[in-house]
Protein backbone atom coordinates (compact mmCIF):
# COMPACT_ATOMS: atom_id res chain seq x y z
CA UNK A 1 0.00 0.00 0.00
CA UNK A 2 2.85 2.23 0.52
CA UNK A 3 4.79 1.76 -2.30
CA UNK A 4 0.87 2.00 -4.32
CA UNK A 5 0.71 5.43 -2.27
CA UNK A 6 4.44 6.64 -3.11
CA UNK A 7 3.52 6.15 -6.60
CA UNK A 8 0.32 7.64 -7.05
CA UNK A 9 2.21 10.84 -5.42
CA UNK A 10 5.08 10.79 -7.87
CA UNK A 11 2.64 10.63 -10.78
CA UNK A 12 0.60 13.52 -9.41
CA UNK A 13 3.13 15.78 -9.76
CA UNK A 14 2.89 16.34 -13.87
CA UNK A 15 -0.51 16.66 -13.57
CA UNK A 16 -0.24 19.70 -11.14
CA UNK A 17 2.16 21.22 -12.69
CA UNK A 18 -0.22 21.01 -16.12
CA UNK A 19 -3.12 22.67 -14.01
CA UNK A 20 -0.93 25.58 -12.66
CA UNK A 21 0.36 25.83 -16.69
CA UNK A 22 -2.93 26.27 -17.91
CA UNK A 23 -4.30 28.38 -15.07
CA UNK A 24 -1.16 30.29 -15.13
CA UNK A 25 -2.04 31.03 -19.00
CA UNK A 26 -5.74 31.56 -18.07
CA UNK A 27 -5.57 34.01 -15.77
CA UNK A 28 -3.74 36.31 -17.60
CA UNK A 29 -5.81 36.10 -20.73
CA UNK A 30 -8.78 37.10 -18.92
CA UNK A 31 -9.70 40.95 -19.55
CA UNK A 32 -8.57 43.25 -17.07
CA UNK A 33 -5.57 43.67 -15.04
CA UNK A 34 -4.75 44.14 -11.02
CA UNK A 35 -3.51 47.63 -12.36
CA UNK A 36 -6.71 48.11 -13.54
CA UNK A 37 -8.77 47.65 -10.78
CA UNK A 38 -6.12 49.40 -8.01
CA UNK A 39 -6.48 52.68 -10.26
CA UNK A 40 -10.42 52.67 -11.34
CA UNK A 41 -10.99 54.28 -7.69
CA UNK A 42 -8.49 57.20 -9.03
CA UNK A 43 -9.10 58.16 -12.23
CA UNK A 44 -5.99 60.79 -12.34
CA UNK A 45 -3.87 57.45 -12.26
CA UNK A 46 -1.10 57.96 -14.96
CA UNK A 47 -0.28 55.82 -17.78
CA UNK A 48 3.24 55.74 -16.02
CA UNK A 49 2.06 55.00 -12.70
CA UNK A 50 0.23 52.36 -14.37
CA UNK A 51 3.34 51.00 -15.61
CA UNK A 52 5.69 51.80 -12.59
CA UNK A 53 3.04 49.30 -10.71
CA UNK A 54 3.34 46.48 -13.56
CA UNK A 55 6.79 46.33 -13.12
CA UNK A 56 6.55 46.05 -9.32
CA UNK A 57 4.62 43.36 -9.85
CA UNK A 58 6.62 41.62 -12.55
CA UNK A 59 3.60 41.63 -14.95
CA UNK A 60 6.02 43.52 -17.82
CA UNK A 61 7.55 40.29 -18.09
CA UNK A 62 6.72 37.82 -20.75
CA UNK A 63 3.57 35.37 -19.49
CA UNK A 64 6.39 32.25 -19.78
CA UNK A 65 9.01 33.97 -17.50
CA UNK A 66 6.31 34.69 -15.28
CA UNK A 67 5.14 31.53 -14.71
CA UNK A 68 9.18 30.19 -14.49
CA UNK A 69 9.68 32.76 -11.63
CA UNK A 70 6.54 31.69 -9.97
CA UNK A 71 7.58 27.91 -10.42
CA UNK A 72 11.38 28.72 -8.36
CA UNK A 73 9.11 30.06 -5.52
CA UNK A 74 6.70 27.53 -5.68
CA UNK A 75 9.44 24.78 -5.20
CA UNK A 76 10.13 26.62 -2.12
CA UNK A 77 6.42 26.79 -0.97
CA UNK A 78 6.74 30.59 -1.55
CA UNK A 79 3.29 31.61 -3.34
CA UNK A 80 4.54 35.20 -3.20
CA UNK A 81 2.83 37.98 -2.20
CA UNK A 82 -1.26 39.44 -2.08
CA UNK A 83 -1.85 42.11 -5.17
CA UNK A 84 -4.40 43.87 -2.79
CA UNK A 85 -2.38 44.04 0.83
CA UNK A 86 0.99 42.91 0.51
CA UNK A 87 0.83 40.11 2.82
CA UNK A 88 2.07 36.74 2.20
CA UNK A 89 -0.47 34.97 0.43
CA UNK A 90 0.09 31.35 2.63
CA UNK A 91 -0.74 33.59 5.49
CA UNK A 92 -4.35 34.61 4.04
CA UNK A 93 -5.31 31.41 2.81
CA UNK A 94 -4.32 29.96 7.35
CA UNK A 95 -6.17 32.19 7.86
CA UNK A 96 -9.30 31.44 6.02
CA UNK A 97 -8.84 27.88 5.69
CA UNK A 98 -9.85 26.49 9.27
CA UNK A 99 -13.39 27.94 8.38
CA UNK A 100 -14.35 26.56 5.64
CA UNK A 101 -12.75 23.29 6.30
CA UNK A 102 -14.67 23.32 9.65
CA UNK A 103 -17.89 23.92 8.01
CA UNK A 104 -17.55 21.38 5.77
CA UNK A 105 -16.02 18.75 7.61
CA UNK A 106 -19.80 19.71 9.74
CA UNK A 107 -21.88 19.57 6.36
CA UNK A 108 -19.72 15.97 5.22
CA UNK A 109 -20.65 14.21 9.23
CA UNK A 110 -24.11 15.14 8.91
CA UNK A 111 -24.72 14.26 5.37
CA UNK A 112 -23.33 10.29 5.85
CA UNK A 113 -24.88 10.16 9.41
CA UNK A 114 -27.82 11.12 7.63
CA UNK A 115 -27.85 10.04 4.02
CA UNK A 116 -26.77 6.81 4.89
CA UNK A 117 -29.43 5.44 7.15
CA UNK A 118 -31.88 7.48 4.89
CA UNK A 119 -30.48 5.35 1.89
CA UNK A 120 -30.73 2.46 3.29
CA UNK A 121 -33.90 2.51 4.37
CA UNK A 122 -35.59 3.29 1.57
CA UNK A 123 -33.69 0.60 -0.37
CA UNK A 124 -35.33 -1.90 1.96
CA UNK A 125 -38.68 -0.13 1.74
CA UNK A 126 -38.58 0.10 -1.81
CA UNK A 127 -42.04 1.78 -2.66
CA UNK A 128 -43.41 1.92 0.86
CA UNK A 129 -45.00 5.58 2.06
CA UNK A 130 -41.50 6.00 3.58
CA UNK A 131 -39.64 5.32 0.25
CA UNK A 132 -42.26 7.94 -1.81
CA UNK A 133 -42.02 10.77 0.92
CA UNK A 134 -38.46 10.36 1.26
CA UNK A 135 -37.83 10.77 -2.51
CA UNK A 136 -40.14 13.88 -2.63
CA UNK A 137 -38.22 15.49 -0.13
CA UNK A 138 -34.64 14.41 -1.39
CA UNK A 139 -35.76 15.69 -5.00
CA UNK A 140 -37.17 19.03 -3.60
CA UNK A 141 -34.02 20.15 -2.10
CA UNK A 142 -32.05 18.82 -4.28
CA UNK A 143 -33.93 20.96 -7.08
CA UNK A 144 -33.79 24.01 -4.73
CA UNK A 145 -30.76 26.58 -5.53
CA UNK A 146 -29.09 26.59 -3.00
CA UNK A 147 -28.59 30.76 -2.59
CA UNK A 148 -32.36 30.96 -2.06
CA UNK A 149 -32.76 28.48 0.32
CA UNK A 150 -30.42 30.61 2.28
CA UNK A 151 -31.99 33.51 1.49
CA UNK A 152 -35.46 32.16 2.31
CA UNK A 153 -33.83 30.97 5.51
CA UNK A 154 -32.17 34.30 6.62
CA UNK A 155 -35.12 35.84 6.16
CA UNK A 156 -37.29 33.16 8.36
CA UNK A 157 -34.94 32.45 11.10
CA UNK A 158 -32.75 35.53 11.69
CA UNK A 159 -35.38 38.76 10.38
CA UNK A 160 -38.37 37.63 10.84
CA UNK A 161 -38.37 35.30 13.89
CA UNK A 162 -34.65 36.89 15.34
CA UNK A 163 -33.58 33.22 16.50
CA UNK A 164 -30.22 33.02 14.39
CA UNK A 165 -27.57 36.47 13.60
CA UNK A 166 -27.67 36.93 9.75
CA UNK A 167 -23.81 36.90 9.17
CA UNK A 168 -20.42 36.53 10.36
CA UNK A 169 -18.75 33.95 12.47
CA UNK A 170 -19.00 35.31 15.95
CA UNK A 171 -20.70 38.40 17.51
CA UNK A 172 -18.99 42.06 18.10
CA UNK A 173 -18.66 41.40 21.61
CA UNK A 174 -17.40 37.89 21.38
CA UNK A 175 -13.97 38.27 23.31
CA UNK A 176 -16.18 38.99 26.54
CA UNK A 177 -18.39 35.87 26.09
CA UNK A 178 -17.75 33.42 28.68
CA UNK A 179 -16.08 29.74 27.18
CA UNK A 180 -19.87 28.35 27.25
CA UNK A 181 -21.00 31.51 25.80
CA UNK A 182 -18.24 31.42 23.18
CA UNK A 183 -19.28 28.21 21.57
CA UNK A 184 -23.45 28.78 22.04
CA UNK A 185 -22.34 31.71 19.94
CA UNK A 186 -20.09 29.75 17.23
CA UNK A 187 -23.04 27.51 16.63
CA UNK A 188 -25.40 29.58 16.01
CA UNK A 189 -23.85 31.45 13.83
CA UNK A 190 -22.77 28.72 12.14
CA UNK A 191 -26.51 26.90 11.77
CA UNK A 192 -27.70 28.03 8.72
CA UNK A 193 -24.38 27.72 6.83
CA UNK A 194 -23.69 24.04 7.63
CA UNK A 195 -27.54 23.36 7.06
CA UNK A 196 -27.13 24.85 3.42
CA UNK A 197 -24.19 23.18 2.78
CA UNK A 198 -25.66 20.44 3.73
CA UNK A 199 -28.79 20.26 1.27
CA UNK A 200 -27.72 19.27 -2.05
CA UNK A 201 -25.07 16.72 -0.39
CA UNK A 202 -27.67 14.98 1.66
CA UNK A 203 -30.17 14.54 -1.51
CA UNK A 204 -27.51 13.26 -3.68
CA UNK A 205 -25.78 10.89 -1.48
CA UNK A 206 -29.32 9.45 0.34
CA UNK A 207 -29.98 8.54 -3.74
CA UNK A 208 -26.85 7.15 -4.63
CA UNK A 209 -27.17 4.97 -1.41
CA UNK A 210 -30.56 4.00 -2.00
CA UNK A 211 -29.94 3.06 -5.80
CA UNK A 212 -26.65 1.33 -4.83
CA UNK A 213 -28.59 -0.66 -1.97
CA UNK A 214 -31.31 -1.83 -3.72
CA UNK A 215 -28.96 -3.11 -6.51
CA UNK A 216 -27.13 -5.10 -3.49
CA UNK A 217 -30.32 -6.50 -1.83
CA UNK A 218 -30.95 -8.04 -5.25
CA UNK A 219 -27.67 -9.92 -6.09
CA UNK A 220 -27.59 -14.24 -5.60
CA UNK A 221 -25.36 -13.81 -2.64
CA UNK A 222 -28.19 -11.58 -0.12
CA UNK A 223 -30.30 -14.79 -1.17
CA UNK A 224 -27.78 -17.19 -0.61
CA UNK A 225 -27.18 -15.68 3.00
CA UNK A 226 -30.84 -15.07 3.96
CA UNK A 227 -31.17 -18.71 2.67
CA UNK A 228 -28.38 -20.05 5.34
CA UNK A 229 -30.68 -18.65 8.32
CA UNK A 230 -28.46 -15.17 8.70
CA UNK A 231 -30.24 -12.37 10.70
CA UNK A 232 -31.16 -9.95 8.52
CA UNK A 233 -29.50 -7.24 10.12
CA UNK A 234 -26.10 -9.31 9.07
CA UNK A 235 -27.87 -9.91 5.74
CA UNK A 236 -27.97 -6.00 5.71
CA UNK A 237 -25.08 -4.24 6.91
CA UNK A 238 -22.44 -7.11 6.74
CA UNK A 239 -23.02 -8.43 3.28
CA UNK A 240 -25.40 -5.78 1.19
CA UNK A 241 -23.74 -2.49 2.90
CA UNK A 242 -19.87 -3.18 2.30
CA UNK A 243 -20.67 -3.69 -2.00
CA UNK A 244 -23.09 -0.50 -1.80
CA UNK A 245 -21.40 1.87 -0.05
CA UNK A 246 -18.81 2.10 -2.70
CA UNK A 247 -20.16 4.49 -4.72
CA UNK A 248 -20.38 6.70 -1.74
CA UNK A 249 -16.47 6.14 -1.24
CA UNK A 250 -16.24 8.05 -4.55
CA UNK A 251 -18.37 10.63 -4.04
CA UNK A 252 -16.61 11.07 -0.80
CA UNK A 253 -13.28 11.72 -2.56
CA UNK A 254 -14.93 13.85 -5.21
CA UNK A 255 -16.19 16.54 -2.52
CA UNK A 256 -12.99 16.93 -1.03
CA UNK A 257 -11.83 19.42 -3.83
CA UNK A 258 -15.23 21.12 -3.52
CA UNK A 259 -13.83 22.32 -0.20
CA UNK A 260 -13.19 25.52 -2.28
CA UNK A 261 -15.41 25.95 -4.69
CA UNK A 262 -18.58 24.59 -3.06
CA UNK A 263 -18.27 27.33 -0.21
CA UNK A 264 -18.30 30.02 -2.71
CA UNK A 265 -21.64 30.89 -2.06
CA UNK A 266 -22.52 30.40 1.50
CA UNK A 267 -19.94 32.07 2.45
CA UNK A 268 -20.62 35.22 0.40
CA UNK A 269 -24.36 34.97 1.42
CA UNK A 270 -23.10 34.54 5.26
CA UNK A 271 -19.91 36.80 4.92
CA UNK A 272 -18.20 34.34 6.32
CA UNK A 273 -14.51 34.67 6.26
CA UNK A 274 -13.59 31.62 4.26
CA UNK A 275 -11.34 30.36 1.27
CA UNK A 276 -14.18 30.04 -0.98
CA UNK A 277 -15.15 33.76 -0.64
CA UNK A 278 -11.38 34.66 -0.55
CA UNK A 279 -11.06 32.96 -4.06
CA UNK A 280 -14.08 35.30 -4.88
CA UNK A 281 -12.25 38.06 -3.97
CA UNK A 282 -9.11 37.41 -5.24
CA UNK A 283 -10.85 36.94 -8.84
CA UNK A 284 -12.78 40.31 -8.44
CA UNK A 285 -9.31 41.91 -7.65
CA UNK A 286 -7.42 40.08 -10.52
CA UNK A 287 -5.08 39.20 -7.86
CA UNK A 288 -2.42 36.87 -9.86
CA UNK A 289 -0.80 34.97 -6.77
CA UNK A 290 -3.97 34.39 -4.81
CA UNK A 291 -5.56 32.97 -7.14
CA UNK A 292 -3.08 30.65 -8.41
CA UNK A 293 -1.81 29.45 -4.84
CA UNK A 294 -5.83 28.39 -4.23
CA UNK A 295 -5.58 27.21 -7.85
CA UNK A 296 -2.68 24.98 -6.56
CA UNK A 297 -4.70 24.14 -3.53
CA UNK A 298 -7.63 22.66 -5.22
CA UNK A 299 -5.50 20.86 -7.28
CA UNK A 300 -3.75 18.53 -4.09
CA UNK A 301 -7.44 18.21 -2.96
CA UNK A 302 -8.45 17.04 -5.73
CA UNK A 303 -5.47 14.59 -6.01
CA UNK A 304 -6.05 13.44 -2.12
CA UNK A 305 -9.51 13.09 -2.51
CA UNK A 306 -8.82 10.43 -5.09
CA UNK A 307 -6.30 8.90 -3.37
CA UNK A 308 -8.71 8.93 -0.30
CA UNK A 309 -11.10 7.25 -2.31
CA UNK A 310 -8.69 4.53 -3.95
CA UNK A 311 -7.45 3.70 0.24
CA UNK A 312 -11.16 3.48 0.71
CA UNK A 313 -12.22 0.71 -2.14
CA UNK A 314 -8.78 -1.18 -0.91
CA UNK A 315 -10.43 -1.16 2.43
CA UNK A 316 -14.07 -2.02 1.99
CA UNK A 317 -13.02 -4.29 -1.19
CA UNK A 318 -11.21 -6.81 -0.54
CA UNK A 319 -10.72 -7.87 -3.89
CA UNK A 320 -9.11 -4.82 -4.64
CA UNK A 321 -6.45 -5.42 -2.23
CA UNK A 322 -5.81 -9.00 -3.50
CA UNK A 323 -5.51 -7.38 -7.44
CA UNK A 324 -2.95 -5.16 -5.49
CA UNK A 325 -1.03 -7.63 -4.73
CA UNK A 326 -0.66 -9.53 -7.17
CA UNK A 327 0.08 -6.93 -9.83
Amino acid sequence: MLTYIARRLAGSIPIILGITMISFAIIHLVPGKPTSAESALNPKVSLQVRERIEKLYGLDKPIHVQYLEWTRRLLKLDFGRSFSDGRPVIEKITERLPVTVGINVLSMFFIFIVAIPLGVKSARSSGSWFDTSATFFVFLFFAAPTFWVALLLMQLFCITLGWLPISGITSLDFEYFTFSQKVIDIVRHLALPVFVSCITGLAAVSRYMRTSMREALQQPYIYTARAKGLPERTVLYKHAFRNAILPIITILGLSIPGLIGGSVIFESIFALPGIGRLFYEAVMMRDYPLIMAEVVLGALLTMAGNLIADIGYAYVDPRIRYAKKVS
